[in-house]
């Protein structure tokens, strides 16, 4: 069944319930005299209440108004947030350089609005003293307190343990932060085609952590170098 409204010589009933195309009530007419003051405005005759008694028509541009509503659409989609659930994978025994970085990694996703799944991977021995993967987590929540919360308390999950981040700043914010940052970084690099070349460069990159995603989970990693991180920990 088609979701277009019937128009014209489409609507086939003997009389409408007619507004005028600045929204004033017509009123109850013929739909012979609501046809000939479509034709009089040069407009449309448009259905927009089929299952009223009698049904509602409206006299309208209706080229206009499709293409004005599938814009408006455009807009809300772009501007829908939806949630995304990145994952950071850890050993208890992390030296601190890696530490650091993958801290790193989970700053920047709390900034952009994103949710974090941290996942200690426990190896051999070390399912003896889950204590160890409990202290590592509390200790990178209380690094990131500023940016996040703990949305999920931290979990045993067979060989792994689980914990769950939240952003404190919403991902409608990040993303508006986000282009505000990138039109002042465009804005003050005017009349230098070379530097604007390098940061148009940058900005794609930064695109690989801001795309839109329906709330799943990120099981392959952040990107290439913390799958390297992780290749590096189980050495």
């Amino acid at each position: 069944m088609s979701a277009e409204p019937r128009i014209n010589d489409r609507i086939r009933v003997p009389e409408v319930r007619l507004v005028g195309p600045s929204g004033e009530q017509v009123g109850i007419v013929p739909l012979a005299k609501a046809l000939e003051l479509a034709q009089e405005y040069d407009l449309d005759l448009v259905e927009v209440a089929a299952t009223a008694r009698p049904p509602v028509c409206k006299l309208m541009d209706y080229g206009k108004f499709k293409y004005e509503s599938a814009m408006k659409a455009r807009e809300a989609r772009k501007n829908q947030a939806h949630t995304v659930i990145k994952e950071m994978k850890l050993r208890p025994k992390i030296d601190p350089h890696d530490y650091d970085t993958k801290k790193g990694h989970v700053v920047r996703f709390l900034k952009q609005g994103d949710k974090v799944k941290i996942t200690i991977m426990f190896r051999g021995r070390e399912q003896s003293r889950p204590e160890l993967g409990y202290r590592l987590l509390q200790r990178l929540a209380e690094d990131v307190q500023d940016l996040g919360f703990i949305e999920s308390n931290p979990k045993q999950d067979g060989r792994n343990m689980i914990m769950v981040l939240g952003p404190h700043k919403k991902k409608t914010e990040a993303m508006a932060e986000a282009r505000e940052a990138q039109a002042a970084r465009k804005a003050g690099r005017q009349g230098d085609g070379g530097e604007a070349a390098a940061d148009d460069a940058e900005d794609a990159g930064d695109g690989e952590y801001t795309e839109d995603a329906e709330d799943t989970e990120d099981t392959e990693g952040a990107d290439t170098a913390e799958h390297a991180d992780a290749t590096h920990d189980a050495g």
